[in-house]
């Protein structure tokens, strides 16, 4: 009969435990989703701003040697990611896309002039730096006018803003969130251990000795519920990138690493620091306090 209570009394913990990292990894999981959004919404800022052009239009009677010379010192700059020289041939073909005939066969010549488009660097898209660059480059003799949508990178820059303030707060929403949620399935879990915490504790077993195997079970479940929340977050990833292909060019490897390192050891602390408190309150109370 006590045998039978016994495996009873260990198949109903094998539950709870495995409850627990279930709960456990389904709150990570909601975690990892919020960090990969702001992940994305992070390097899609940045690849908006670093496809805003700044058109570096030279003079007529500009030498292709002299315009080379004067991209490659354009690149130099610190705020500058990268240049693309445009002969006036380039442009026209470009432009005769875009209406969709031909306007030199029209005007007879080719009005167009030779250009460089400038990309800046994500930190440096804003009007300060780039007007800082515009004067720069004004003051080259072979540039005949600087031109970019200053509108545009103002509208911009204060949507992106706009929209940062409201997916971080989202993000420390969902993980204060999280942390309710975890804290109250372990101190569930812990509940259905008090009377072996108690009993423990009555034979002469110290705090530290009766914690100990709590706690040793408290960091595996945080790994196990990690690398659960990894997976998932992982399936997730995989199944986004074949509905939409195009995320591929916003994504970071090594950023994700950090992120589903970050999972694991948040599901470790947590699991850990509420298991702790959990066993230290039964630890404290008395024995009739147990049954209520």
């Amino acid at each position: 009969m006590s045998e039978f209570e016994e495996s009873n009394v260990s198949r109903k913990t094998k539950r709870v435990y495995i409850t627990t990292v279930i709960s456990i990894a389904m709150v990570l999981l909601m975690v990892g989703l919020a960090g990969l959004i702001i992940l994305h919404a992070r390097k899609l800022s940045d690849y908006v701003k670093e496809n805003i052009v700044v058109n570096v239009y030279l003079n007529e009677d500009a030498k292709e040697v002299d315009i080379l010379a004067l991209q490659k010192e354009i690149e130099k700059s610190p705020a500058v990611k990268s240049t693309v020289y445009v002969s006036k041939e380039l442009a026209a073909e470009n432009l005769s896309k875009d209406l969709g005939e031909d306007f030199i066969k029209f005007l007879g010549y080719n009005p167009l002039l030779y250009s460089i488009d400038v990309y800046m660097k994500a930190d440096y898209a804003n009007n300060a730096n780039i007007d800082k660059i515009i004067q720069t480059i004004s003051s080259k003799p072979l540039v005949k006018e600087v031109k970019y949508q200053q509108s545009l990178v103002d509208s911009m820059n204060r949507n992106l803003k706009a929209i940062s303030f409201i997916i971080l707060g989202f993000g420390g929403l969902l993980l204060f969130i999280a942390l309710a949620l975890i804290n109250n399935t372990i101190r569930l879990a812990i509940y259905s251990q008090r009377f072996t915490i108690k009993s423990m504790q009555l034979v002469g077993a110290t705090k530290n000795f009766i914690r100990r195997p709590f706690l040793g079970m408290a960091i595996l479940h945080g790994i196990l519920a990690g690398l659960l929340a990894t997976l998932m977050v992982m399936g997730v990833l995989y199944l986004t990138r074949q509905e939409v292909p195009e995320l591929i060019v916003l994504q970071d490897y090594s950023e994700f690493g950090l992120l589903f390192i970050g999972l694991i050891v948040l599901g470790i602390l947590i699991s850990l620091f509420s298991t702790y408190f959990a066993v230290t309150r039964y630890l404290r109370l008395k024995i009739d306090a147990l049954y209520v």
